[in-house]
C-alpha cells in the first residue's frame, strides 16, 4: 500500500526506527523483571531521543511546507508530550509507583504518532520537491552524530528537572502532601 515507506531513502529510515521502538514496546509488554523492563525502557527512551532530534531537526523542516502547519504543529506537540514523559522516565530508577504506566503511557502516545506520521505526513511529504537521498544522508549522518556524542538535552528535561517531581504524576504528587485546612469565610 505505500511503497514509498521502502523506496524513499528518508522516509524509509524513520519507518526503520518507528518499528524499532514498537518492538521495543512489544518487549516490554511481555519482559518480567525489573533489570530486563529498566533496560528496555533506557534503549527506547534513547532511540526516541534520537529519533526525535533527526524530525525536528532536519526531517520536519524539509517537508513541513508540503505537509501543512496543523499536521506538522500537531507533531511538534506530539513530540513535546513525548519528550515530557522521556525526561520524567529517565528521572526514575525504574521502582517507583508509576514506571511501568508512564512507560506505557509513553508508549501509547508514541504509536498513535507513529500511526499519524506514517499515514498523514509520510503520504504527503513523499510528494515533496526535495532530494530526500540527500536529506536522508544528512539524517543519518546526524544520527551517527547524536549515537556517538549524545543528544544535547531538551527544553523538556529542564522542565522536568525544574519541578522536582522526580517523576510522579501529578495525583502520586499530591498523596504526599498534607491536605491545607480550608479558610473560613465567615467574618465576610
Amino acid at each position: 500500500m505505500f511503497d514509498f515507506l521502502t523506496t524513499n531513502p528518508a522516509l524509509a529510515l524513520l519507518k526503520k526506527d518507528h518499528d524499532t521502538v514498537k518492538d521495543l514496546f512489544d518487549k516490554f509488554e511481555k519482559v518480567e523483571g525489573r533489570p530486563a523492563k529498566k533496560k528496555i525502557v533506557n534503549q527506547a527512551l534513547e532511540e526516541l531521543k534520537v529519533h526525535a532530534a533527526i524530525e525536528e531537526e532536519i526531517f520536519y523542516p524539509a517537508v513541513r511546507k508540503s505537509v501543512g502547519n496543523n499536521i506538522m504543529n500537531e507533531a511538534d506537540e506530539e513530540h513535546h508530550v513525548a519528550k515530557v514523559l522521556i525526561a520524567e522516565l529517565a528521572g526514575m530508577d525504574g521502582r517507583e509507583d508509576h514506571y511501568d504506566a508512564k512507560f506505557k503511557v509513553l508508549a501509547e502516545n508514541v504509536r498513535h504518532h507513529i500511526k499519524e506520521e506514517e499515514n498523514e505526513v509520510f503520504p504527503k511529504a513523499k510528494d515533496a520537491g526535495i532530494d530526500f537521498e540527500a536529506l536522508s544522508k544528512a539524517m543519518v549522518q546526524r544520527k551517527h552524530t547524536l549515537l556517538a556524542r549524545g543528544v544535547p538535552p531538551a527544553a523538556e528535561d529542564a522542565m522536568v528537572a525544574a519541578s522536582h517531581g522526580k517523576g510522579d504524576s501529578p495525583a502520586h504528587a499530591a498523596r504526599k502532601t498534607k491536605p491545607r485546612a480550608a479558610k473560613s469565610h465567615a467574618g465576610r
